[in-house]
């Protein structure tokens, strides 16, 4: 990324995700998407503001020239969630510019979509605990739609999850816990999928943004799927 991006009718997207072990961003100007990402765990609060202005440099844009910021909303870390959900609601109030929340689960379904073209995903986080966040997603036309509820459980728990037919299977949960996962799920596919890009999140908003879904940046919230956990807004926002 070394050259300014032309201004393109379309969209115009940041895309920005912490949630995991990776920090990624994204940025679509029109038909053109450039993306940073990183595996740099406990490292996200110093890295991802970098890569967003590396982004908007490289592309020679500012934030209020853009439609919205997209962010990855979890499960996840509970740091890096918060992480994400801070930033992007500290570079939306500056800009004005209203937000979206992008589940990560169905980030790394989208990219299976996006490499693979796969029609039936099956997405696993771990969650430490001894559990993972998992969820289920189809193909609907381009893009991955979830089918069932994300939830954190521990694998051997796990009942009636499983696809039948040809299913990939993506996210960390598989790296760690993958004999116990394949058992239940019956994943035909391990896809080289262990982290959600902000590229995927752009996908998966853009029919958000038409139908006027982004919100202001004080609504923008986490999802950490384990009930225990609370988010506190901004201060005074």
């Amino acid at each position: 990324m070394t050259k300014s991006v032309v201004m393109q009718s379309g969209p115009k997207l940041l895309a920005l995700d912490t949630s995991t072990e990776a920090c990624s961003a994204a940025l679509q100007l029109g038909s053109e998407i450039l993306t940073l990402d990183e595996v740099c765990p406990q490292q996200h609060s110093k890295r991802i503001l970098p890569m967003v202005q590396q982004l908007l440099s490289n592309a020679g844009v500012s934030l209020a020239q853009l439609d919205g910021i997209v962010f990855g909303r979890g499960p996840g870390s509970f740091t890096g969630v918060r992480i994400g959900v801070g930033v992007t609601q500290g570079l939306a109030f500056g800009a004005d510019i209203p937000v979206y929340g992008v589940s990560t689960l169905a980030a790394m379904a989208q990219a299976a979509r996006r490499l693979y073209n796969a029609e039936q995903v099956v997405a696993a986080i771990d969650a430490r605990m001894a559990e993972v966040y998992i969820g289920s997603f189809r193909a609907e036309q381009a893009l991955m739609q979830a089918i069932s509820d994300e939830i954190a459980v521990k694998p051997a728990e796990l009942k009636d999850f499983a696809l039948s037919g040809k299913v990939y299977a993506v996210g960390t949960g598989w790296q760690t816990y993958q004999q116990q996962l394949l058992e239940l799920q019956q994943a035909d596919i391990l896809a080289d999928i262990l982290y959600p890009s902000a590229q995927d999140m752009l996908a998966l908003a853009i029919p958000a943004l038409a139908a006027n879904a982004f919100v202001g940046a004080d609504q923008a919230e986490p999802v950490y799927v384990r009930d225990e956990v609370t988010w506190q807004k901004l201060p005074g926002r």
